[in-house]
């Protein structure tokens, strides 16, 4: 059983993966809100306000200032969803979209030293209309996230303005994809990051890792 702050910085993660799933959905990335999230993150949060007293003080105090993000979040989540069902839609990506943009600029400039074919599992990405590249490195992919949910975003992206299928790629299963190759490789070429590029060849989309020296 899993002991409270290991609950909490669950709760933490489960928060920020919570922020940028609701983004891609209003974005359009996503067809469905990520409702298991916002599940896991009830269940939490009952159990706590239920067993406050079992906390030690930094932990009510991390706990309450969870809840409130969390709350804050829920509010504007609903305020866009109502503005959505009203036929208001912001036709955006956030800033996974912004720093989509950014990659591509400076991608041509870019040679990769040593690449690794990657076959990553199979799910939904959304694609810029015009994207051809996108590279983005990891040194430590459990921590960084937001970088997994950009790469994910513009290989589903790109998958789909290519034609291809998407229905089984998901988000958590891409970010265990990330995190294994991205060891696996540092670990049998004794480098520090690996760098991932999603391109389009001859109309078929292409996840490769690239060591870095």
């Amino acid at each position: 059983m899993a002991t409270i702050d290991e609950d909490l910085a669950q709760m933490e993660r489960d928060i920020r993966q919570l922020k940028i799933e609701y983004d891609m959905f209003f974005g359009g990335g996503r067809k469905r809100p990520p409702t298991e999230v916002e599940w896991r993150i009830e269940l939490l949060v009952k159990r706590y306000s239920e067993r406050g007293g079992e906390m030690k003080f930094g932990q009510r105090f991390r706990f309450n200032n969870l809840t409130q993000t969390y709350a804050k979040y829920k509010d504007v989540f609903r305020k866009r969803m109502a503005k959505r069902e009203e036929g208001k839609v912001d036709r955006h990506f956030g800033a996974a979209a912004k720093a989509i943009e950014a990659e591509r600029a400076r991608a041509h400039a870019q040679a990769p030293a040593e690449t690794a074919e990657a076959q990553p599992p199979t799910q939904p990405v959304t694609a810029p209309s015009e994207q051809k590249f996108f590279r983005v490195a990891f040194t430590e992919p459990e921590r960084e996230e937001e970088k997994v949910a950009q790469l994910y975003q513009a290989f589903v992206e790109a998958k789909r303005h290519a034609g291809e299928a998407t229905e089984k790629v998901t988000l958590a299963g891409f970010n265990e994809f990330v995190r294994k190759t991205t060891k696996d490789l540092q670990i049998k070429k004794n480098c520090r990051d690996v760098e991932y590029v999603v391109e389009t060849v001859d109309g078929q989309v292409k996840l490769k890792a690239l060591v870095k020296s």
